[in-house]
């Protein structure tokens, strides 16, 4: 009686995606993943917050000025406890905090995004034209970074005045050259190599060249980039709130909410100006330990 062997099958291998890849490497580090969680966490509070804040720091009805600068955990006449305390003029600051990490990451996110556009657009086609176009282009953005981002904020607004659209667009001006001196340095890059070479011999459009072989090459520095100025905007508009050029004060930020409490900081109000600025740090260090982890992972030349 005859036997035959049959040869085992060798198992086949589990093929990674890119994707895969990416979120293992960015997993890898706990410090990242805190971050993630964390600004997370305060994206939905933030959204949230009309819903889970026991007050309404816009609707000047809910106010009560007998109750401004009440301690934390004090019970005001409404009944129910500050547990952040309130500003001078009766706002719960928790509820004040809340709607306050709406309007910076409204506005933060909303002008990077535009800044993001505009500065890749500029930056893309600089590197594809060459020649006058890069000069033209890389000149505006020597000039625009030339100028301290805080200086030209406060020209644009002195002369556009309060508002948080306003405060967007003096955001764009300041931001956009970062993501166009990036995109332009990636995109030197890769329009040297052989895809660009095939297309252009393929005669496709240049719309179609830039932007759908050209521009996802350069995404990984251009993502880098996009978080931390979110983390950078979010700082900004703060600063301009603090010095009384940024939103209403009808809509607080938590720029805003610091500058209310500043000047009772000697006289042992520390809350009113403390929680808001510890919401405004926790919230711009998640963005920070993100974005450097991002690096890493992105740009495997940095890798530690």
């Amino acid at each position: 009686m005859s036997t035959t062997t049959i040869a085992a099958t060798p198992p086949v291998p589990k093929v990674e995606t890119p994707f895969q890849r990416f979120v293992s490497e960015f997993a890898a580090s706990r410090i990242a993943l805190f971050g993630l969680v964390l600004f997370l966490a305060i994206v939905v509070i933030a959204v949230l917050a009309p819903w889970i804040a026991p007050q309404d720091p816009y609707d000047l009805a809910q106010l009560d000025i007998m109750d401004g600068r009440m301690e934390p955990g004090t019970v005001g006449g409404a009944g129910f406890t500050y547990w952040l305390g309130t500003d001078d003029q009766g706002r719960d600051m928790l509820s004040g905090i809340m709607y306050g990490l709406r309007i910076s990451l409204m506005v933060g996110a909303g002008s990077a995004i535009i800044a993001c556009l505009v500065g890749a657009s500029l930056g893309m086609l600089a590197a594809y034209a060459g020649g006058r176009t890069d000069s033209l282009i890389m000149r505006l953005v020597d000039l625009q970074l030339s100028f301290p981002a805080i200086l030209a904020a406060l020209m644009i607004l002195a002369f556009l005045g309060k508002g948080i659209l306003n405060v967007v667009f003096a955001l764009v001006i300041v931001e956009w050259a970062y993501y166009a001196r990036t995109v332009r340095g990636s995109a030197l890059v890769e329009r040297r190599r052989e895809y660009i070479e095939a297309a252009q011999c393929l005669a496709l459009p240049t719309r179609r060249i830039i932007f759908r072989h050209l521009l996802p090459n350069c995404l990984p520095p251009l993502i880098v980039v996009g978080t931390m100025q979110v983390a950078r905007a979010i700082a900004l508009e703060a600063t301009l709130s603090f010095l009384g050029l940024g939103v209403p004060i009808t809509e607080p930020s938590l720029g805003l909410l610091i500058s209310n409490g500043y000047e009772y900081m000697l006289s042992g109000k520390y809350w009113i100006s403390f929680y808001p600025g510890i919401a405004l740090l926790v919230t711009i260090v998640s963005i920070n330990l993100v974005g450097d982890q991002l690096r890493d992972v992105l740009n495997p030349r940095l890798k530690r």
